[in-house]
């Protein structure tokens, strides 16, 4: 059985965009409920988060615009600059250590006191931009991850593989003129879903330029459909890439019963596009794999694709 690291701290929860909000606390409670009431939790390595430094969140966003969060945080406003982005006065404390959960655990993969880890944070992170909130997200959780992996251990090539049913407007936008990090990302076609972006013909800029591969689904894709992009065109390009690390964001918005979007994938699914990715990782990049928590708000769901998840990273 491999070591799975397991980052999750109940500071999460302070973090609260408000009643109305679908990225509420519950989705953390949620997973971490199931993760102990299986006893997972005593099988799995516990990472604990630390609050990123500036110096690390400042090489992936504007430091302007750092500043614009703290402050709106610090005056006890409840939205910052977009109405889907709620916060309140611990926001952006809980922010850089969800930036910091996943610093840990990439700090815990290369230090070899884990195989590979999932990390249970929030606020999500994926549609952050340079310089711009999006989407429920503030700092890119996985951008900085990425970064960090290769300025702070040398790392060469870095691939990140989003499936949340949204795309990652952030994630693309901050790499997209970077030959080391490869992004992929599977989601629900951007002339029906949020956030508009991630069309087929987004491949990268300059040097960058056929390191994204976008692979966007029309409504109402199944398990089938998925696997079909991810097998025959995501995995012969992410191994010609040959990743020293991958990094995963999980949205688990695309199931069936989700609320927010329009696909069909099942439990099974998201088992099988995780077999994949933990084959390519052990493959290519002697199995480092870390699994940051982005989207997914069926509560039942959730628990269930996170438990499933873990134990495939364990090897069960």
């Amino acid at each position: 059985m491999r070591r799975t690291g397991y980052v999750y701290d109940a500071r999460y929860l302070r973090h609260q965009p408000g009643e109305w909000h679908p990225e509420r606390p519950a989705r953390l409670e949620a997973i971490h409920e199931r993760i102990q009431s299986t006893g997972l939790l005593e099988e799995v390595v516990r990472i604990a988060p630390y609050a990123a430094p500036l110096s690390w969140v400042e090489r992936v966003h504007d430091p302007e615009y750092i500043g614009r969060l703290r402050e709106a945080c610090a005056r006890g406003l409840s939205i910052f600059e977009v109405p889907d982005c709620g916060i309140c006065p611990e926001t952006y404390e809980i922010a850089l250590l969800a930036v910091g959960g996943v610093m840990a655990a990439a700090d815990a993969v290369m230090q070899g006191e884990a195989d590979n880890a999932f990390c249970a944070v929030r606020p999500p992170g994926h549609h952050a931009e340079k310089g711009r909130a999006l989407g429920f997200c503030f700092f890119n959780n996985v951008a900085v991850a990425a970064r960090y992996l290769l300025e702070q251990f040398g790392l060469e090539r870095v691939a990140i593989v989003d499936w949340d049913v949204h795309h990652g407007n952030g994630t693309q936008h901050l790499f997209e003129a970077d030959p080391r990090v490869f992004y992929l990302s599977l989601h629900e076609s951007p002339e029906y879903c949020y956030p508009g972006t991630g069309y087929e013909r987004e491949k990268g800029k300059g040097p960058g330029r056929g390191f994204t591969l976008n692979l966007p689904l029309p409504p109402g894709s199944g398990d089938e459909a998925y696997l079909e992009a991810l097998e025959k065109e995501g995995l012969p390009r992410l191994e010609a890439f040959a990743p020293q690390f991958l990094l995963i964001s999980a949205g688990f918005d695309g199931h069936r019963e989700d609320p927010l979007a329009h696909q069909k994938l099942s439990r099974k699914g998201y088992q099988a596009m995780g077999r994949d990715l933990a084959r390519l990782a052990r493959e290519k990049a002697d199995g480092r794999l870390i699994t940051v928590l982005e989207g997914g708000y069926n509560l039942t769901v959730l628990a269930d694709c996170v438990e499933d998840h873990i134990r495939m990273l364990q090897g069960e």
